[in-house]
């Protein structure tokens, strides 16, 4: 049997009217409020005072590359030449910084995210109904809500990182110039998601393992030509003319030579990153390039683990299931207080919780993890099932059929379990052997594919003739959306009762 049934992909007009409905719901959610607590929230306290070194030219040294702290000071120039925000205004960072000056820039950038990931998932099936649920998805995941609305890193590394996948897919069906063109822009944008932290390679390195992939199977192809398991993955029990693009997305990867990663993939990330510290190096005269990303792989090796180091402190395992998030800012205030006497939503008398945790969209992230861990298993199952054609006395391949009961895709349906399968693992694997003290907020570019899995499974439930499945995949959506208006408080910060913060920490160890 097959895992989905095959779904409409919807019309062109509601498709680009529902973007634009994306766009709106994350522009509002992330500008509505955005200079609420007139303080730096969590670790605004670093980005925005080195975003103000970088504006003074005072020399300092960052754990990190330097793009996103640019990014943040280029937000701040800008915002201070408008007459926007001014109400919430504070010198923490060591000048008068209006709390929009450096938290809206991140706003705008987080806000294209859903775009992004829809437009990735279209690239990927042609499904608009896929896409849209992909974006959708993505614009109610409270995560990526919290980190969009302060100045923090993090929307940086995963836009660049998603722009780069996107580009390499764009490349995939380019010609000549155009596909030159997005494979430059694709180098580009790999070099920018590690130029804000390190991580950011991991994105890189799900573009060569998928890659890798393509080659590995090519070679198997050319070995066992009749096997109809591996005509699934190419697409074509056809030579491919050498002047015509395959249609298979995997034969069209294996059309880019190890020059072209090399150059594109390799070189130009690298040249990217290294021009990246031109700034940065003009006024931190004390030590040269080299030493400088020593002295950064020193400082995180340095790092212990442990709540002793940070309460929030979260290993690897513990992100799939959302186990412990990250509190950015918590304060309990009686009536009186500055924050109370500002906000009308608070009744005289009343004594509320502030509070804004870095906590994913909790129905979405569990649903997501039973997802990729289903895509995972069928993809796994689809690779082991098949045999290797056996070769007769009469020199004939022939194939022997997978046994009936064991799940099958399509060949869309197993390029983008590829893809998902092996962009989700490439983020969240190389964490397993980091020893310093992680936090949930790492898990962001992995969760970004185990959305796209839950939306894959929702939309195919959505379109599929049995009304189980389609009463499974509007039930999953409503429990999304109620979720993330039930959570939003806590995204946003708005003032709570006691019980009604109690309400939303379902696990002590939230809190």
């Amino acid at each position: 049997m097959t895992l989905f049934n095959k779904p409409s992909g919807g019309s062109d007009s509601w498709f680009k009217l529902g973007l634009i409905g994306l766009l709106v719901l994350s522009l509002a959610l992330r500008f509505w409020g955005l200079g609420r607590f007139n303080s730096l929230v969590f670790d605004e306290v670093y980005y925005v005072k080195f975003a103000h070194d970088y504006l003074t030219q005072t020399p300092l040294f960052d754990g990190h590359p330097p793009l996103s702290k640019y990014l943040i000071a280029i937000g701040i120039w800008l915002g201070n030449q408008l007459p926007i925000g001014r109400d919430t205004v504070n010198s923490l960072a060591g000048a008068e910084y209006s709390t929009w000056s450096y938290r809206w820039l991140n706003a705008l950038t987080g806000s294209f995210i859903p775009l992004v990931v829809a437009g990735m998932a279209y690239q990927l099936t042609r499904r608009r109904s896929y896409a849209f649920l992909a974006g959708l998805f993505a614009a109610l995941d409270g995560l990526f809500l919290v980190e969009s609305r302060y100045a923090l890193n993090n929307v940086y590394l995963v836009i660049f990182g998603l722009l780069g996948l996107w580009f390499l897919l764009l490349a995939l069906e380019g010609r000549s110039t155009r596909r030159s063109l997005y494979l430059i822009g694709s180098g580009i944008f790999f070099g920018a998601s590690a130029s804000i932290k390190w991580n950011g390679l991991w994105f890189l390195l799900g573009a060569y393992g998928l890659w890798l992939i393509a080659w590995l199977l090519r070679w198997l192809q050319t070995r066992f030509p009749n096997h109809a398991g591996l005509q699934l993955f190419t697409g074509t029990t056809e030579t491919t003319p050498a002047d015509r693009i395959p249609r298979s997305p995997l034969q069209q990867l294996t059309h880019l030579a190890p020059w072209q990663i090399a150059l594109n993939l390799g070189v130009v990330p690298a040249v990217f990153y290294r021009l990246i510290w031109i700034p940065h190096l003009k006024f931190n005269t004390t030590v040269g390039f080299w030493e400088l990303q020593k002295q950064i792989l020193d400082y995180h090796e340095r790092v212990p683990n442990g709540p002793k180091v940070h309460p929030y402190c979260a290993d690897w395992y513990t992100w799939i299931l959302m186990l412990r998030p990250v509190a950015y800012y918590y304060k309990v205030e009686a009536q009186g207080g500055s924050l109370l006497s500002t906000d009308p939503a608070v009744k005289a008398g009343s004594t509320v919780i502030y509070d804004v945790h870095a906590i994913g969209n909790p129905f979405l992230w569990w649903f997501s993890t039973l997802a990729i861990v289903l895509v995972c298993i069928v993809l796994a199952q689809q690779l082991l099932n098949w045999q290797p054609t056996q070769r007769t006395g009469g020199g004939v391949d022939q194939d022997r059929p997978p046994a009936p009961s064991s799940p099958s895709l399509n060949g869309t349906e197993t390029w983008l379990a590829l893809f998902i399968g092996v962009n989700y693992a490439a983020n969240l694997l190389p964490w397993v052997r980091v020893t310093r003290c992680t936090f949930l907020y790492h898990y962001m570019g992995a969760s970004v594919f185990a959305t796209m899995a839950i939306a894959w499974l929702v939309d195919r439930w959505l379109h599929s003739t049995q009304p189980n499945l389609r009463t499974m995949g509007i039930v999953a959506i409503v429990l999304i959306v109620l979720a993330f208006i039930f959570w939003l408080p806590i995204y946003l910060g708005l003032p709570l009762s006691t019980l009604g913060f109690r309400l939303r920490m379902w696990l002590p160890s939230w809190v």
